[in-house]
């Protein structure tokens, strides 16, 4: 079953005047919103970003996921990564509860392109310790590409793309609002978003400002985990002009971040965390060490149509400043900030018989200095551009897609001479230039074999050029304990990936198997140094990595089961699995790193009360969260070790509030890891810190049993 088909079904939509509504293309192109109910959600109904603009997913050739705003709003979460990450075939790469990574079918970092706002999101995202800079109050719905198969986005989207879709503009006429609030008890999280929307006479505006704070965490295992509190807020301000002939939007966005950073030292003797004397782990103080990123961004939008086609101009300015603060509150040691101006412009055709296409040129442009007195990378300038055409036909029951792109890329390393403390002279970073160039391309087709069963098949091939800190970092990174050395000799990454979908909807059950195969050339990864006897090669105090590359092929899928055999049951299940090898390497290195381990996701929902006058949508959850023990790790020179099987039992409930047929409030309460499991992800970095050495565990654990209650308050003008 189709991912949006069955998210809609576990939400408990329900025939009712207060059901959430989406837009649904008719094939006259004109666009209504309706109730979405059980019986009138279908999968060819529901719209997606296409190849040539918008599409209806069931004819989309490439595998998409849709995340909806009501599964949105129940799933708790301590981020918008987080808050997705329950999606087959997508994990998050941790470090602590605050930072969490998107990965996508066992790509991470630059492999995957994070689109919020229309434009790419510049971040810093090459660290291990650089969360993703967006509130996830501001997120309506989002929508997830699996593989090299967007054209739109060039270089880094390689793994797939997170589109983060902002709410859509009201009608004419029309202001709304609402307040959210939520509570965590492990953590002590506490969150808060108010909202103001509204259209007159083709004035529209969206305004939200949210806030979140959060003390350390704790498990069974390490108790509070010092370092890990956060604080979060975020402002984001749009205004635009809807006319006869377009639109012109202005977002204006602020995101500012204070995370800690769990270092993991231990007493030698009692193997307890280390705790400054008087610090009460309940705060929601700044502990040092801690990090402050501020973001800011400011885009414009403009859509002009021309006839029945359009063209699309959009700005965007970002500046991102990260700060490491390590001895004192007001000095920090790191100070990055990254300069990036992004550029799009193309054109979409109107029908043309059976045939519609878009075409253009998009980039970016960054500049990134250095104005702190530590390092990890040079200050450093980037200029690329993109240019592609895409097409699509439509045919009866068969559906064309493909297109091809070029992406030029420049980069420019400067020197640095660093004084050391004898009074010499040492180069930390020689300057550098690499041009980069790549193609990629994508073709597809989706067809209606039988009634309610639909085949997909895609090839596609994607680049990706080094990033900063693969080619040129010098440098330690605090949050996870290493010292990085980068390799300006590294090549752009070739992806070549072919992916099969089948996908069956009855009135009892619903399927989807999604199934690819992915050979890179120049997989760019990061191996930890060690002598000749084994020993790790240290550096300013931490273990010494070394970027490198080699081919590399990756395999696996997602398949989903959803049983439905009355309209208020539904029983889930879902298992994701991804087999990543290192081509013509020895046995301890041949598996890719950061590599999720297999993992089986099911749930049983009944919808108790659907309707009703006061209380509409209520259902109760049961979902268990198997992931199977990870055996297939990078072992060369230590990098990564197994990490042991682990399940997780959770609950969630949630009902609608009404008066008078209007919902006036949502409430949801869910608890996760029930039975108070300690374990580690795979994919945590938290996993190899300091050895408790009174047990003999490595690192520090994942968060406990966890309550969430969390309350919605929709407000109409």
């Amino acid at each position: 079953m189709n991912n949006i088909y069955k998210s809609l079904l576990l939400m408990g939509v329900c025939s009712s005047a207060t059901a959430p509504v989406m837009a649904i293309t008719e094939e006259a192109d004109t666009t209504r919103h309706q109730p979405m109910t059980e019986t009138n959600v279908k999968l060819n109904e529901v719209v997606v970003t296409g190849l040539t603009g918008h599409q209806k997913l069931g004819t989309s050739a490439a595998p998409i996921s849709i995340v909806s705003p009501r599964q949105l709003e129940a799933q708790p979460s301590t981020n918008i990564i987080d808050a997705i990450s329950h999606q087959p075939g997508v994990s998050q790469i941790t470090t602590g509860s605050g930072i969490s990574k998107p990965v996508i079918r066992g790509m991470g970092y630059n492999r995957v392109v994070v689109v919020n706002d229309g434009v790419r999101q510049e971040g810093q995202q090459w660290g291990d310790e650089h969360g993703v800079e967006i509130d996830a109050a501001s997120v309506h719905s989002v929508e997830i590409l699996k593989g090299p198969v967007s054209l739109m986005y060039g270089s880094d989207a390689l793994a797939g793309v997170i589109v983060f879709n902002s709410a859509p503009v009201l009608p004419m006429g029309e202001m709304s609002g609402n307040i959210m609030s939520g509570y965590q008890t492990n953590n002590g999280l506490f969150d808060y978003s108010l909202n103001f929307a509204g259209n007159k006479r083709g004035f529209v505006w969206n305004t939200r400002y949210s806030g979140k704070m959060a003390h350390a965490y704790k498990n069974r295992y390490d108790g509070y985990v010092y370092g890990s509190a956060f604080r979060e807020q975020s402002f984001v301000q749009m205004l635009g002009w809807n006319h006869r002939v377009g639109h012109t939007h202005l977002t204006l966005d602020y995101y500012h971040l204070t995370p800690g950073i769990v270092e993991g030292e231990r007493d030698e003797e009692t193997g307890r965390l280390e705790i400054p004397d008087g610090f009460n782990l309940k705060s929601y103080g700044r502990s040092l060490p801690f990090q402050q990123i501020h973001h800011y961004k400011a885009v414009l939008d403009n859509m002009w149509y021309v006839g029945e086609g359009n063209i699309k101009l959009l700005a965007a300015y970002q500046q991102n400043r990260r700060q490491e603060y390590e001895e004192k509150r007001d000095e920090c040691g790191l100070d990055l900030m990254l300069h990036t101006v992004n550029y799009d412009l193309h054109y979409t055709s109107p029908l043309l018989g059976s045939w519609k296409i878009a075409a253009g040129l998009n980039g970016m442009w960054q500049q990134s200095v250095n104005k702190g007195t530590e390092f990890l990378i040079p200050d450093y300038s980037l200029f690329d551009y993109g240019l592609f055409a895409t097409a699509t036909c439509n045919v009866d029951k068969l559906n064309l897609s493909g297109g091809v792109r070029y992406d030029h890329r420049h980069l420019h390393g400067d020197n640095l001479l660093e004084d050391e403390e004898d009074g010499g002279v040492v180069e930390r970073f020689k300057a550098f230039s690499r041009g980069f160039d790549g193609f990629s391309g994508s073709l597809g087709m989706a067809y209606e074999l039988l009634p309610n069963f639909n085949i997909k098949l895609n090839a596609s091939c994607g680049f990706r050029a080094p990033n900063i800190s693969e080619l040129a970092s010098n440098g330690e990174h605090e949050g996870t304990q290493r010292y990085e050395i980068g390799n300006t000799a590294l090549k752009p990454e070739q992806s070549w990936q072919l992916d099969l979908g089948l996908d069956y909807s009855s009135e009892i059950v619903s399927a989807e198997l999604s199934l690819f195969a992915n050979r890179i050339s120049n997989y760019i990864f990061s191996t930890r140094l060690t002598d000749a006897d084994g020993t790790p090669v240290v550096t300013d105090g931490s273990d010494t990595y070394r970027f490198t590359s080699g081919d590399a092929r990756l395999m696996g899928g997602e398949v989903h089961v959803d049983v439905h055999p009355f309209e208020r049951l539904h029983i889930g299940n879902s298992f994701a699995y991804v087999d990543a090898v290192q081509l013509g390497q020895p046995h301890e290195a041949k598996y890719l790193p950061f590599t999720p381990a297999p993992r089986w996701q099911g749930d049983v929902r009944y919808e108790i009360v659907c309707d009703g006058r006061t209380f509409d949508n209520m259902y109760v959850k049961f979902a268990v969260d198997c992931n199977l023990r990870q055996n297939h790790y990078y072992a060369a020179g230590g990098t990564e070790t197994a990490t042991p099987s682990y399940t997780l039992l959770n609950m969630y409930a949630g009902t609608d509030i009404k008066s008078h047929g209007k919902r006036i409030a949502s409430l949801y309460v869910s608890c996760e890891n029930i039975t108070d499991r300690a374990y580690q992800s795979h994919l945590s970095r938290l996993k190899y810190l300091d050895v408790n050495k009174a047990t003999g565990r490595m690192g520090v654990f994942n968060m406990g049993r966890n309550f969430t209650f969390k309350v919605v308050v929709p407000i109409e003008l």
